[in-house]
């Protein structure tokens, strides 16, 4: 698979990694077997980019994924993980003691001397803008915690607050077929600051999979299930904050679009495939459940050029259908 450098972290990764929310929590039960039959796909798929957080599963998710990197030792894998989520959302909860205890527990729950990415998980936008935040970050890879850090946002003012700082290697940010608004000004500040970019939520939650119906039921601990009104997390971050009868209708035509103009690819390849060739991003964060998806979503990332009929007709299903419902909230 291809490989492209991670913003100022210098390493190289896959152009499509994997996301690992789904095998700690919040995506219905995933067995310790199941996560590992994911993780060993993904692998033998020639992903090399794994994304975990400290919240999801409350650690599960983290322990799961320095496992499997602890017994491919030599495979060269980059992990990046996120903290902050734990704690109450405030200002006052992002400060320098709070940070060397969050670092410290992913590096137990990861088996890691020193975590090669560490991003802030979608804090208070105070906490984005505060000279107090990089200085502690810059201690935590000054004596050797972890390599580099960076932010995980919701919205594209937080994005470029994150990319104007000189010690940010990477931000993560929700970007896909239904979130265009990181293609305005997010994507090109990072390519003039050498900043990384990391797509999450590609599909939008499932929904460019095409796999979806208005029959469709989620487990009662599934986060599609029980935070499509914000009530749980930012609502921007189940099925890309577009309402889900919306969603249906819109993935619906965009599965159209890929039969008539993505030969080979299914709606979910097209989808990650969309996101890898934007220019400025730098890995695509898909999730998985299973062997199978895990590898179909890999072989997304050596697909040719999108036709330009596929990629106009992206443009207007946004304007039309979704614009008016997210662009202006991220």
């Amino acid at each position: 698979m291809e490989q492209r450098t991670l913003g100022r972290t210098g390493r190289d990764v896959s152009v499509v990694g994997l996301g690992t929310w789904q095998l700690g929590a919040d995506w219905g039960d995933v067995t310790e077997e199941q996560a590992r039959e994911v993780l060993e796909a993904s692998a033998e798929a020639g992903v090399t980019f794994y994304d975990t957080a400290d919240v999801y599963g409350d650690g599960r998710s983290e322990q799961l994924v320095g496992a499997f990197v602890a017994d491919h030792a030599d495979a060269g894998f980059t992990v990046a993980t996120k903290m902050g989520r734990r704690a109450e959302q405030v200002p006052e909860s992002y400060v320098a003691d709070n940070f060397r205890a969050w670092v410290d527990r992913s590096r137990r729950n990861l088996g890691a001397d020193r975590l090669d990415l560490v991003q802030l998980h979608c804090p208070p936008s105070a906490v984005i803008d505060a000279d107090a935040t990089y200085d502690a970050l810059d201690a935590l890879v000054e004596d050797g915690s972890i390599a580099a850090y960076g932010v995980s946002v919701e919205t594209a003012d937080q994005a470029l607050s994150a990319i104007a700082r000189p010690g940010v290697a990477s931000v993560q940010i929700i970007l896909n077929a239904f979130r265009l608004k990181p293609l305005e000004r997010v994507l090109p500040a990072a390519i003039d600051a050498g900043v990384g970019i990391i797509a999450r939520v590609p599909l939008a939650s499932g929904l460019l999979s095409g796999k979806y119906s208005a029959d469709t039921t989620f487990a009662e601990d599934d986060h599609r299930n029980y935070n499509r009104d914000g009530s749980a997390f930012d609502v921007g971050e189940t099925f890309s904050g577009v309402p889900w009868e919306t969603g249906l209708s819109a993935a619906q035509e965009f599965s159209r679009l890929v039969e008539a103009h993505a030969d080979g690819l299914s709606p979910a390849q097209a989808a990650i495939a969309w996101c890898v060739q934007q220019p400025g991003v730098s890995t695509v964060i898909p999730g998985a459940r299973n062997r199978d998806q895990a590898r179909s979503n890999a072989a997304a990332g050596g697909a040719g050029p999108l036709d330009l009929a596929l990629l106009d007709g992206v443009r207007a299903l946004y304007d039309e259908r979704l614009r008016p419902l997210v662009h202006d909230r991220w």
